[in-house]
């Protein structure tokens, strides 16, 4: 990434350089592969202005993983003029493209690293529980048994091994991906009701 140029920016916008900066960096090589200098010089500033915006690159990878975790969960928003399985389709093509775009920090992410921080896991841990709850809408049952809930927390987990397999290796068509997950959530749901 080439080193820009130094302007003065309102804090605001600075902030927002600095979050779509952090998440190209984060995005391009692992979380212990960017260094403070490299996210500094690609923003045209700075150490200490960087310090000024987050104290840590920790804070930077944080706060860039809330953004791109808001950016997952926009993309995978469900559209209540669908119907509940094209509502899923869509939402389960969203999330795989965005695998796919941010390849890297994802598999860092899922990898270990930086992920065993408590506050990175609280951001997955959140964005993981919004998607379930997004599909429990969906299915109408007055209350979900826990059964249920622990099938779809074991998808989520499915889907984020699978997503990663097929981003870094591409042996098999983002479609077909996309109904291979579908079809063992379809499994997991029924499979839960079925113990009730």
């Amino acid at each position: 990434m080439a080193t820009r140029p130094r302007t003065r920016l309102q804090q605001d916008e600075r902030r927002a350089q600095l979050l779509e900066l952090g998440g190209e960096l984060f995005n391009s090589r692992p979380y212990d592969e960017v260094s403070v200098d490299d996210l500094a010089a690609a923003a045209g500033i700075s150490k200490g202005l960087l310090y000024h915006y987050f104290p840590s690159k920790r804070d930077l990878y944080v706060a860039t993983l809330r953004s791109s975790a808001d950016e997952l969960l926009r993309a995978t928003e469900p559209d209540p003029a669908l119907q509940p399985l094209e509502r899923l389709a869509v939402g389960v093509d969203a999330y795989l493209r965005h695998v796919e775009e941010n390849t890297v920090g994802y598999a860092s992410l899922l990898r270990g690293g930086i992920g065993t921080d408590s506050e990175v896991a609280a951001v997955v841990d959140d964005t993981r529980g919004i998607m379930i709850d997004r599909i429990l809408r969906d299915i109408p049952l007055e209350r979900p048994a826990p059964a249920l809930r622990l099938a779809l927390r074991g998808w989520i987990g499915f889907v984020e091994s699978a997503g990663l397999e097929w981003a870094e290796n591409k042996a098999v068509p983002r479609e077909k991906v996309s109904s291979v997950l579908i079809s063992v959530l379809q499994a997991a749901i029924s499979g839960a009701l079925s113990r009730q």
